[in-house]
């Protein structure tokens, strides 16, 4: 049986110590932990080719098992990213903002660890690195809860971890995880305020429900990526192809993969002609609109009637939702309508157009002339991400190190007293 109590305790009894660690302690930690991903390279692989070879037999589909798989090159850009965390500046400490009031008490805002944060997820064996690495550089405990796809995988990435945590005279405790696949453990896990300070869940939609619907700790919501580009009338059509085709093919299986292509009326039969047979290796389906299809077809074999409940799901593979729409606004529409307020954007080279689509679209991240798979922590120079959140409120977009942080107010007299 697993102790949920026990390991909360155990968590926030951790993060104190950890709340305590000087910027080169916590830089140590990781360097362990990095040098020991390498040396046990082997191992950690074999286990991955189990839950492989597991989730094939289950049948799990190809998307869900390219995000499970590790391979030695995939392995040694988690390991980058843990020495690139090592190389950021550690907010923790840092002083927001002060003042000395007209009563003499001096009061600052300074940044502190959350304290302890449960993360929900499935499939990505990184995840527990990145959450691991991110939480020790904070000053953050963590209870890590997997999907049990990666059961093999994530023991002994944990057990590394609290290795090296041990070796540098640390709690094993600062980082656990919940390794029993019993979905029980969720709920109660979402009850444990007492000791645990937020939530993040990086999943499927049913999963961030779950967690809005059941969690008595702060949820960070966020993480499903119905991702749009709208290709205006003035956008070069050469340049734009590029662009979509790394959206939907540089890795189809993440959360900011493009996921339905918008294109303007008045440039459509040009357009997707052009898309048609630019389709390059890795090829696209495509899965058209009445008028769309009328025009690909034409082109390719590689296109679908549209089905409408698309359109606000996420494909996770190498197929692309295609629209025809009158304009900017009706584009705008779309995407308010449909998307999921993670990564959207434009391709124009109206700068009038790209202002109004900028403003007006109410996403994480908004690209004007660029490719969605940028929304990354790595990309935007945060280190590797916790998380990429869709709500407003504490963090948006990619969660990087500010965003595992909260801030109290230092207040300072001399024997002061209020009048």
């Amino acid at each position: 049986m697993t102790d949920l109590q026990q390991l909360g305790l155990q968590a926030k009894q951790a993060s104190f110590r950890l709340a305590e660690l000087s910027h080169q302690q916590k830089n140590a930690v990781l360097l362990r932990i990095a040098e020991q991903l390498k040396h046990h390279q082997a191992e950690i692989l074999a286990a991955n080719a189990l839950d492989i070879q597991q989730a094939e037999q289950q049948g799990l589909s190809p998307a869900l098992i390219d995000r499970l798989l590790l391979t030695e090159q995939r392995l040694d850009s988690i390991i980058h990213e843990v020495k690139h965390i090592v190389s950021l500046a550690d907010p923790v400490g840092n002083l927001i903002d002060g003042t000395e009031l007209d009563s003499g008490i001096k009061i600052e805002r300074k940044r502190v660890p959350l304290g302890v944060i449960g993360v929900i997820y499935e499939a990505r064996p990184n995840v527990t690195v990145d959450v691991a690495c991110l939480c020790l550089k904070t000053g953050n405990a963590a209870i890590l809860r997997g999907g049990k796809e990666t059961q093999h995988t994530n023991q002994i990435l944990v057990k590394i971890i609290q290795q090296a945590l041990i070796a540098e005279q640390l709690p094993a405790s600062a980082i656990q995880a919940i390794t029993n696949p019993d979905r029980q453990l969720i709920t109660q896990l979402l009850k444990l305020d007492q000791y645990v300070d937020m939530i993040i869940p990086r999943g499927g939609a049913a999963l961030h429900q779950l967690c809005k619907e059941q969690s008595t700790i702060p949820v960070i919501v966020g993480g499903i990526g119905v991702c749009h580009l709208f290709v205006e009338a003035s956008a070069d059509i050469t340049k734009s192809l590029r662009v979509i085709h790394n959206a939907k093919t540089q890795r189809p299986s993440t959360c900011n993969t493009l996921e339905t292509l918008l294109v303007q009326e008045s440039i459509a039969e040009k357009f997707l002609a052009e898309l048609a047979q630019y389709n390059q290796q890795p090829a696209i389906t495509f899965h058209a609109d009445p008028q769309a299809f009328s025009i690909l077809n034409q082109y390719t074999d590689r296109v679908k009637p549209l089905m409408d409940e698309t359109l606000s799901q996420e494909w996770l593979s190498l197929d692309l939702n295609v629209v025809i729409v009158k304009d900017i606004n009706q584009a705008i529409a779309h995407i308010r309508h449909y998307g999921s307020q993670h990564s959207d954007g434009i391709l124009s080279q109206n700068p009038q157009l790209l202002m109004q689509f900028a403003q007006q679209v109410d996403s994480a991240a908004v690209y004007l002339n660029a490719s969605t798979r940028f929304t990354d922590g790595g990309e935007f120079g945060l280190g590797a991400e916790v998380a990429v959140s869709t709500q407003k409120l504490h963090a948006r977009g990619p969660m990087g190190l500010e965003a595992l942080t909260t801030y109290k107010w230092i207040c300072s007299g001399d024997y002061a007293v209020r009048k």
